[in-house]
């Protein structure tokens, strides 16, 4: 067996008993029954843990993405203080952009700032398709928390090419993505030329992930929000399927996610992933409606809850669960990633919390 299609070929197989594609979380994703709802949260490493904090240490956040070692040991250290139900890699959504020749860092309290803007088709020719040669520090960390984490799945992830473009046109991060709407509307050719680019290298490097050994992989679409229904639908939808129908048959759930995206659930279904994610501005049972039977919902407490007395969160995460329920599968998690000021302990118990009240429910406990 090649390394290249270890994770495939055993998904092939079929899951086992304590195999990640058996696990609570992968049954939620493939709307099937499990013991307890399981949970995990986005930005679950990193931010709020002091393990990660001393770990990072005057370590760039690039390098710490290219480094095997730190991936492994960062993605881990909230699969064992929490208990959570998956692991999502440590990684940042441009990694595959900068394999792919893009100028780029990642600036401290600021994010992703490009050199050199797109504003030109000869922009875009610069940025190269990306092989698992580019990436090989990510196909080696999959490959050994793989091994880690046992019956645990993995998350693989990318960024989306909306969400992508807007940082390379921006220049980085936007609050009113003006020089993306503006090359979007002023010259559409230029617009889905680049989206299209991203798309392909986002579709590499979910594929190098999902050979590597992931359980599960999501597309990440931030700030797909900024736009109107007719404007996702023609700008943007077409881009987020070609990434999703790629991986079609690749044996691994796909979940898609955004932030601000009420009135964009419906299409972000239609992108094509098996679970949509939803912030904590819609409630699961209205979510649900919105993408369809035929797809689980994911979310979507609001991170600024877990700052709340105990009781108050506690009534809150009951409301997700019960309107939850609406959903043919359910995985817990927050509207968006976790806070860098949140008290992991909180985190801790809310874990625990979610899979008691849903073991109960289901008279497991």
């Amino acid at each position: 067996m090649s390394t290249e299609t270890t994770g495939a070929a055993a998904r092939d197989e079929g899951p086992r008993p304590g195999d990640p594609a058996d696990s609570p979380f992968v049954r939620a994703c493939r709307r099937e029954p499990g013991p307890y709802t399981p949970v995990w949260f986005m930005r679950q490493a990193g931010r709020s843990l002091p393990e990660y904090r001393k770990i990072r240490a005057n370590v760039a956040m690039l390098e710490s993405c290219r480094r095997p070692d730190l991936i492994t040991e960062i993605t881990l250290q909230p699969v064992r203080r929490h208990g959570v139900d998956a692991a999502i890699l440590f990684s940042d959504i441009v990694v595959p952009v900068a394999a792919a020749g893009v100028a780029l860092d990642i600036v401290p309290g600021t994010g992703p700032v490009v050199a050199d803007p797109v504003t030109a088709a000869a922009d875009v020719e610069r940025i190269r398709p990306i092989t698992r040669d580019d990436v090989h520090y990510v196909d080696e960390a999959v490959r050994m928390l793989v091994g880690e984490l046992g019956a645990t799945p993995l998350i693989g992830f990318a960024g989306a090419p909306f969400t992508l473009a807007s940082y390379l046109v921006e220049g980085g991060p936007s609050r009113n993505h003006t020089k993306t709407k503006a090359l979007m509307y002023g010259d559409p050719d230029l617009w889905h030329a680049l989206a299209g680019r991203l798309a392909e290298v986002a579709l590499a490097f979910l594929k190098v992930q999902i050979d590597a050994g992931v359980s599960a992989v999501q597309l990440f679409d931030s700030w797909a929000g900024a736009l109107s229904e007719a404007d996702y639908r023609r700008y943007v939808l077409p881009h987020s399927q070609t990434v999703l129908a790629g991986l079609a048959d690749a044996g691994v759930p796909r979940i898609h996610f955004g932030v601000g995206t009420g009135e964009l659930l419906t299409a972000m279904g239609e992108a094509g992933a098996d679970v949509v994610g939803v912030d904590w501005r819609t409630p699961l049972d209205v979510a649900t409606r919105r993408v369809g039977p035929q797809r689980a919902v994911q979310g979507n407490l609001d991170p600024c809850l877990l700052f709340a007395p105990w009781p108050v969160l506690e009534a809150e995460v009951r409301r997700v669960l019960a309107q939850g329920r609406a959903a043919p599968g359910h995985i817990f998690n927050l509207g968006h990633g976790v806070l860098p000021e949140t008290d992991p302990d909180v985190l801790t118990r809310l874990v625990a919390l979610v899979h008691e009240l849903t073991a109960r429910e289901s008279g497991r406990s």
